[in-house]
């Protein structure tokens, strides 16, 4: 008898698990939506990143191991063509039954219009601001698609691939729903951390290596003066070196901040001979190991390295 209710339940839990769908395989493109993703996966599956450290996505090209991964996955998480523009043409061969998932398209983001000109003309911050997806003029070619380094925006898209996730894997949604509110929790503590950090900073001016950084300034309300390039790709000549060296003296620029992955000597040349300092800002976070963290890390990391140089002596930087 007791060997026989042994066997009744080996064979339940056989069926059981037999009948247990498998986690989905989620393929994101990014760091930082691959972290935020990771956070909503968190305790199911890992999510895999496409985009390895150091790569940049504006010219990052599929290896053929991407693309067997790209072509086994139940879910494709990006931003869109404008961002990741190497994901297309996969995108479009890919299996029919894959779930593509373009954030700029149904994640209902805050967007804001790519600024014009290498040196931007400063706008205040109601003119030209948010537009929704329901404006009938939007157009993502003219669209900043820096969109993660808003927290608002990220609590949009942990919104959204936590929805899309329970669709697809409802065994799971419940646990999907518990780390989504757990992230928009956090996500709401941080933000108000950062904007107490920057707040002393807030109005004082400073030049960025490429415009990566609009959805974190006008967010945080800050006061940008410029930047060295619209386009990263191409070298800075003698005459944009010589427009920039105006810009930060007469806007009274504190500090000019390079990137890690470019030219970090063009930065010291620029400010030789004027007042302003040199600091690093990352937009990516691609060094940063995988999970929700280090979104976190990122957003602590930008608020950190912008008070650090733009406090006068160090003395205000509030840490």
């Amino acid at each position: 008898m007791e060997r026989a209710s042994r066997l009744l339940i080996l064979i339940l839990a056989l069926i059981t698990w037999g009948g247990a769908a498998a986690a989905p395989q989620v393929v994101t493109s990014i760091a930082p939506i691959h972290n935020l993703v990771h956070g909503v996966m968190e305790g199911v599956a890992e999510p895999v990143r496409l985009v390895p450290p150091g790569a940049s996505p504006h010219t990052y090209r599929l290896r053929p191991s991407d693309m067997g991964r790209l072509h086994e996955a139940d879910v494709a998480v990006w931003i869109g063509p404008e961002m990741e523009s190497f994901l297309v043409r996969p995108l479009a061969t890919a299996p029919q039954e894959l779930v593509r998932v373009s954030l700029m398209e149904d994640a209902d983001l805050i967007v804001h219009p790519r600024r014009e000109g290498g040196l931007w003309e400063h706008r205040a911050h109601g003119d030209g601001d948010a537009r929704g997806h329901d404006d009938p003029g939007h157009d993502h070619r003219d669209v900043d698609t820096h969109v993660w380094l808003s927290p608002e925006n990220a609590a949009r898209i942990t919104r959204h691939v936590a929805a899309v996730l329970a669709r697809t894997d409802p065994d799971n949604a419940q646990r999907y729903r518990a780390n989504r509110d757990r992230i928009l929790e956090d996500l709401e503590t941080l933000d108000a951390q950062i904007a107490k950090r920057l707040a002393p900073v807030r109005e004082r001016p400073f030049i960025v290596f490429h415009d990566a950084y609009q959805y974190f300034e006008r967010h945080y309300d800050l006061n940008p003066a410029g930047s060295i390039t619209l386009d990263p790709s191409r070298s800075v000549g003698a005459r944009r070196i010589h427009e920039i060296r105006g810009r930060i003296r007469g806007a009274g620029a504190l500090c000019v901040f390079v990137e890690p992955q470019f030219e970090p000597d063009l930065v010291h040349t620029l400010v030789e001979g004027t007042d302003a300092r040199t600091g690093v800002l990352d937009p990516l976070g691609a060094e940063l190991p995988p999970g929700v963290e280090s979104y976190y890390r990122l957003l602590r990391d930008l608020a950190d390295h912008l008070v650090d140089c733009l406090s006068r002596d160090g003395a205000d930087s509030g840490r």
